[in-house]
Parts: structure tokens; C-alpha cells; sequence
């Protein structure tokens, strides 16, 4: 019996290109189409597994001369499945592009036309990567798995023990990209529930019309097409861990029922009368902000409250201090054995400026940075300026100034401003001036009052400002937020 193909979802508006990128591929790969972000949505949520790889243009409807709604698949791709290994196939590859991709997520940015030959070439070795990660975090389960010796990797680490026995539920929250998967795993495997079963199920990726089905299960008959009684994931679990990632994304009719659950462990199989009863425990994650969720109206504040009983905050890559240094050794030997290649090494300036990078896509961003890296420097010292061509140092934001001098100028550098603000016009259409110095104003006072733990008047000091007018700012902050 043959080998299943991998699966490979091509996005791409031309259908001269995503046709014949089909016919030529579709010997080496299970080969899936959809020509806009709604319609790669949609074929997700219909295949039974998630694809391993992905082709995304960046130029699709409904603005096709820009990047910006490519740049949203890329995030919800990997929102979808975090081990997927996304390529860019793009005419837009102008510098900003590329590195805002690949700081996104993407593995490598493969611009338009491309021989096929290569392009194959390209997506195998992304699948040898997935492998080599999937069993490195099969290695990483007999242990701890989180690399890091920084006050806040021994804090989430303190957290992940006090919380793994407890029945109650325990909502991981992080930026994308941080490592919240890992977490959960590491509080299923820490806890006496180990030896039950540990399922994850990534709430992004399910229909709404049948997640409900997905979750609590269904009896014959229930619906066209139930032609026999279905098991969910709440029974699956049994006595084990039922792990919720992007549990933001939950319809919320069905956020109501999972609240019934959680309080009483009740639920029903859809078209059964018959009341079941779940001793799973309940882990999820976000990398959204469920509170501004909950003022929105997005998410139920009972359901949140619920969730979060047990609070898990998973730092950014920025925060760790020294582990950044600690992770790229790590997978710089790693990826170089995975390869057969030499690592390389950074010189001083190169190993100043990786300190001061700000990281935005987290490590998830650091490793790919690592595989390029090995992939263009094995066996060499990587400069400064080589370093800086892998980083996203505009998108990265002002936080990443620190990183060299050119950077550093940005905040009081008149020039540098203005190219900057030069970029932003050409990339944004209809900028707002007002929406852009708002911004800039809530940014830095969000991270002022992160340092300071939401200590007001420190905030107030750290800013420049006394506290009368920062309490005035926030309040003027949530006011516009809320118009």
C-alpha cells in the first residue's frame, strides 16, 4: 500500500498558477486550492486533518495590490495548526514584504516566478524540518521541554506545578508563536492525570456549524448525514485533559453550553435527551486579549471567569533576557544536525543586536531565523549586517530600536522618523493621523504599565507625566476604544 502524500494547500487569486502549481504537485502532495482567505478557511474546516504545508500568495482579494490580507492567512494558518510550514509565493517580494512574513511565521518567501523543480525542492525540505521538530517535541515531552533559566521561565514553571493537579480549569494566555501548546502538555504531564488521555483540539479550525457536534458528540439520526451515534472530545477525554486552544474563537451560542459543562460537568449529545457527565480537565489558550473580547461582546465574562480560575501567562521571547541566547544555541546545534551542517556563530555586534531584537513572532520567529541562518552561514561567523537582513527590524516596532545605531535613532532622529513614516504611507492607504499618534500613545502606555505590574504612579513617572494625567489618558483610552 502506498504512502499517504503530504498535504499541501495552495492560496493564490490567479487560477493559471494555483492550477498548474496542482497538476505539477499533485504527484508529491495531496494537493488543496482556494483563491481568498474565505474560501482557505472554509477548505480547512472540511479536511480531516490539518494540511502539512502551505502555498500563500500575498496579493489576494479583496485588495490584491496589497500584502496585507496574505499577511492575515499566514496568522490564521498557523492559528489553525501551529507546526504547519507555510512558503510565500509572491510577486510583492520587496524587502519590508519578505521580512514581515517571514517574522509572521512563514519558513522562506519564494518570490514569483519560480521553477517548479525548486519549489519542490522547497517544500520537501520544509516537511524534513516539520518531522525534525514533531520529534524533537516528542524528545521534549519526557521532560520539561521549556528551555530557559530567566526569572520568568522558572515563574511559568513554578505555575505549571502548583496548577497540575488541581481539577480546575486553567486559561494559558500568550502572544502567537510564545510556545502555549507546550505548556499545556506540560501541565497534562505533570499532573495525575498522565496516564488518561490528553486531547487537544484547536477551536480556530473547527466549523462553527459543527463544532458543537465536535465537542459534545451527536446520536443517529441527529442530522442529515449522522448515520450512526458519535462520540466528542468531552467523552474522548474521560478523566484526562481536554485541551482548548484559541478558545477566543468559539461561536458564542456554544460558549454558553461549555459554561454548563464547566460548572456542573453536564452536557448532551446533540438530538439525545440523555444528560452525560464529563471529569475532564479543561486547559485553554488565547493569544487574544479575552477581557477587551468580553467588552467587545465577543466572549461571555462567565465563561471567562470560569476559565480562568488558574491564570498561566507565557512570556514573550523579549522578556527572557539571556535564554535568547540560551535558544539559539539550542537550535543552532539542533538544525544543524537535523541538516548535516556546521553551526554558525554570531560576531559581537551580531550577538548585541539579536539581544536587543525584539521578536515579535516569538520563537517561533527565532527558530526560523536559526533555519535560515544555518541553511546560508553553516560553518561561518554571521556579521551584524547579515543578521540584519533576517530581521524585521520596521515591523518589529520602536521597541526593537535598541538593536543598532540606525535603529536607535528612530525616536529622536528626525530624518529616520520621517523615513519611517515615508514606509508606512506607501504600504497603508487612508492613514489617519490621529488613529496613528493614538496608537503610538496606548503602546507605550500599555507597556509602561506592564513594567511597573500596573503601578500608576510609577507608570506616570516612567513616562514623563504625573499620574492625574495618565489615570485621565487610560480613561480616555477605554473611551475610545469603546466608541
Amino acid at each position: 500500500m502506498a504512502a499517504l502524500r503530504p498535504t499541501l494547500i495552495i492560496i493564490d487569486d490567479d487560477p493559471l498558477i494555483s492550477d498548474t502549481l496542482h497538476f505539477l504537485l499533485g504527484k508529491d502532495f495531496e494537493v488543496y486550492v482556494a483563491e481568498s482567505r474565505t474560501q482557505a478557511k472554509s477548505v480547512l474546516r472540511q479536511l480531516p486533518e490539518p494540511p502539512s504545508l502551505a502555498l500563500v500568495d500575498l496579493g489576494l482579494p479583496p485588495v490584491p495590490h496589497k500584502p496585507d490580507e496574505g499577511f492575515k492567512v499566514i496568522g490564521e494558518l498557523l492559528a489553525h495548526s501551529p507546526t504547519m510550514k507555510i512558503l510565500v509565493l509572491s510577486g510583492q517580494n520587496e524587502e519590508v514584504n519578505v521580512k514581515h512574513a517571514l517574522t509572521l511565521g512563514a519558513v522562506d518567501f519564494i518570490p514569483k516566478p519560480c521553477d517548479v523543480d525548486k519549489l519542490r525542492e522547497f517544500l520537501h525540505n520544509a516537511l524534513k524540518l516539520q518531522d525534525a521538530e514533531l520529534g524533537e517535541n516528542q524528545s521534549a515531552n519526557d521532560g520539561w521541554g521549556l528551555l530557559g533559566k530567566s526569572l520568568p521561565m522558572d515563574t511559568l514553571r513554578t505555575q505549571i506545578t502548583q496548577f497540575a493537579d488541581a481539577p480546575f480549569p486553567v486559561l494559558i494566555e500568550g502572544e502567537s508563536g510564545s510556545g502555549k501548546e507546550l505548556v499545556a502538555s506540560c501541565l497534562h504531564r505533570f499532573s495525575r492525570r498522565s496516564q488518561q488521555p490528553y486531547l487537544s483540539l484547536n477551536c480556530a479550525a473547527i466549523s462553527p456549524n459543527l463544532a458543537e457536534s465536535i465537542l459534545f458528540g451527536h446520536g443517529k439520526g441527529s442530522f442529515t448525514g449522522a448515520a450512526n451515534a458519535h462520540t466528542g472530545y468531552f467523552e474522548d477525554a474521560g478523566e484526562g485533559t481536554l485541551f482548548l486552544d484559541e478558545v477566543g474563537e468559539l461561536p458564542l451560542e456554544l460558549q454558553s453550553k461549555l459554561l454548563r459543562v464547566l460548572e456542573n460537568g453536564e452536557y448532551q449529545r446533540i438530538g439525545e435527551t440523555q444528560t452525560r457527565r464529563s471529569r475532564a480537565r479543561i486547559v485553554a489558550a488565547t493569544n487574544r486579549d479575552l477581557r477587551e473580547e468580553v467588552r467587545k461582546g465577543n466572549f461571555r465574562i462567565d465563561l471567562y471567569h470560569r476559565l480562568s480560575v488558574f491564570a498561566v501567562r507565557v512570556p514573550p521571547l523579549r522578556d527572557l533576557d539571556q535564554d535568547r541566547l540560551l535558544l539559539l544555541e539550542h537550535f543552532n546545534l539542533f538544525y544543524s544536525r537535523e541538516t548535516g551542517q556546521q553551526p554558525f556563530e554570531l560576531d559581537e555586534k551580531a550577538r548585541q543586536r539579536w539581544m536587543a531584537y525584539h521578536f515579535p513572532g516569538n520563537v517561533r520567529e527565532l527558530r526560523n531565523i536559526i533555519i535560515r541562518l544555518v541553511a546560508k552561514y553553516s560553518g561561518r561567523i554571521v556579521s551584524d549586517v547579515q543578521l540584519a537582513s533576517e530581521l524585521d527590524l520596521m515591523h518589529s516596532g520602536f521597541a526593537s530600536a535598541a538593536s543598532g545605531p540606525s535603529e536607535t535613532a528612530l525616536l529622536s532622529d528626525d530624518a529616520a522618523m520621517a523615513t519611517q513614516a515615508h514606509k508606512h504611507l506607501q504600504t497603508q492607504a487612508n492613514v489617519n493621523l490621529d488613529q496613528v499618534l493614538k496608537s503610538w500613545e496606548r503602546a507605550y502606555v500599555d507597556a509602561a504599565m506592564k513594567i511597573t505590574h500596573g503601578n500608576l504612579s510609577q507608570a506616570a513617572k516612567l513616562l514623563g507625566i504625573n499620574r492625574t494625567t495618565l489615570y485621565s489618558r487610560i480613561q480616555l483610552q477605554q473611551d475610545y476604544k469603546g466608541e
